[in-house]
């Protein structure tokens, strides 16, 4: 099951009541944290602007005081409800896997014929990386790091896992029904998916380049997205 709490700002401490008829006065309350009347929309407006951060500037670049000042919070908001900088990109990283398995998760290829699914699944992740070009950093920066923050995410197996089962199982009822071949292997076959299109994309300018051909027209990146879908189709035929 996908993990809810992705983002989500820490419980706040209670205030301790005085006891009864003790004769001592309550100890002060703190000065309320800008935003903690509303950590939702607070803890979200400094993720998104953590987003944007450390996307334009990888994690080294990157500033608390510029992503305080685009959430329009104070530093003690951001220490407050994400603990610091190391945190607070892993909480990033950990929504950026959150929303493209969710938004995976609607295609329903669970009840899908097992051709129509991998061609939806190849179209989406197509179009996803298309419209979501900070996905796409945030994982170069992740993986010029070698991983060093995801690897103490307690979350990311749980958000991978269902959907690595999902897809076996619709390569396995493409076995089935005599539509796959039968050694597919579904994290390979998503390893290549996301391959496909990432390279296409992370390389464009420089492959637009040296072929003389401008790869980031709406045609030829139509054209891509069909080229996936045949080619992950062409090596799952029996």
């Amino acid at each position: 099951m996908q993990d809810r709490n992705i983002g989500k700002p820490r419980a706040k401490p209670k205030a301790r009541r005085p006891e009864v008829g003790s004769g001592r006065k309550p100890a002060p309350v703190a000065k309320a944290v800008v935003g903690q009347r509303n950590p939702e929309r607070t803890s979200a407006a400094i993720l998104d602007a953590a987003v944007k951060e450390f996307t334009e500037k990888g994690y080294g670049g990157a500033r608390i005081d510029e992503i305080a000042r685009r959430a329009r919070a104070n530093k003690r908001s951001l220490y407050y409800y994400f603990g610091g900088k190391e945190a607070l990109y892993l909480a990033v990283l950990e929504g950026a896997y959150f929303n493209i398995r969710t938004a995976e998760g609607r295609l329903q290829l669970s009840s899908r014929d097992p051709v129509d699914g991998i061609r939806e699944l190849c179209r989406f992740t197509w179009d996803y990386y298309l419209e979501h070009p900070e996905f796409l950093s945030l994982l170069n920066t992740e993986n010029l790091m070698r991983a060093k923050h995801l690897k103490r995410s307690a979350r990311i197996f749980k958000l991978h896992s269902p959907f690595v089962e999902t897809l076996g199982d619709l390569l396995a009822r493409g076995v089935a029904s005599k539509q796959f071949r039968s050694d597919a292997d579904p994290v390979r076959v998503y390893i290549t998916i996301a391959s496909v299109g990432f390279f296409y994309l992370s390389n464009r300018w420089t492959l637009s380049t040296i072929f003389g051909r401008d790869l980031a027209r709406s045609e030829e990146t139509s054209a891509w997205g069909d080229h996936m879908v045949e080619v992950v189709l062409g090596y799952l035929r029996p």
